[in-house]
């Protein structure tokens, strides 16, 4: 059966992950093993540089510069310490990517309007990140600021498997994993990542049989099928 032209999302995202995005987490998948062979101490930090390395190389300096600029505002708010003010400063931030004059700057950096896409799903998801670190900072006591340094906010908000669509991690559980050591097992590691493999799999197929079989996107762009089912059909 043939696909649903309507679903705009997801033939942009299959677009780029076929482009770039699976091969960056290709790479990010080795930096991660190599690093954690060699230099486990340092493995937050190198994933870190790979993130902002990728974000270069996808978004260009400037995208680059306005995800840094984003966590460097949030986090100089979160000094205050006051909930209320992260959660405005957050709002303040998403707000200034619907404001015209911007929008039309940030277009012309780039050739393509699925460019400019990738730069505003970004920044918005990374927005997030910035608004959990930040919260998490306003609640933490002071023995526990040294945790929340401004170097690991880069790597919370540059971890590039979440780095585009999320899901969102909190800082405290993502900081958690990060530090714990454990002893290196190429079983254990191919089995976890043939499983990894398996899930995506699963749901990239259950994803494509729906966008094949129930046409949920064509039907919302046409109203007489909805208006002439009853209210069953559409539950």
């Amino acid at each position: 059966m043939p696909q649903d032209p309507m679903d705009f999302e997801w033939s942009y995202w299959i677009e780029w992950g076929r482009e770039r995005i699976l091969w960056l987490l290709a790479g990010h998948l080795l930096v991660s093993q190599v690093s954690r062979l060699l230099v486990e101490k340092y493995k937050p930090w190198c994933l870190m540089v790979y993130g902002m390395a990728a974000c270069w190389l996808l978004l260009g300096v400037k995208g680059f510069a306005v995800i840094l600029f984003h966590a460097t505002i949030s986090f100089a708010v979160a000094q205050f310490q006051l909930s209320l003010l992260t959660w405005l400063c957050s709002l303040i931030l998403l707000f200034t990517l619907r404001i015209p004059a911007v929008e039309e700057a940030k277009r012309k950096w780039y050739d393509t309007e699925n460019e400019y896409y990738l730069l505003l799903f970004t920044v918005s998801v990374r927005c997030l990140f910035c608004t959990s670190f930040s919260l998490e900072y306003c609640w933490h006591g002071p023995a526990q600021k040294s945790s929340h340094s401004f170097l690991w906010m880069l790597a919370y908000v540059f971890y590039y498997p979440t780095f585009h669509n999320g899901p969102l991690l909190n800082f405290d559980e993502f900081s958690k994993q990060m530090r714990k050591q454990e002893a290196f097992s190429l079983k254990t590691n191919l089995s976890i990542l043939i499983v990894g493999i398996i899930r995506i799999f699963f749901w990239w197929c259950l994803a494509e049989l729906m966008i094949h079989l129930m046409y949920i996107h064509a039907l919302y762009s046409s109203a007489p099928p909805l208006e002439a089912a009853s209210y069953w059909a559409l539950g």
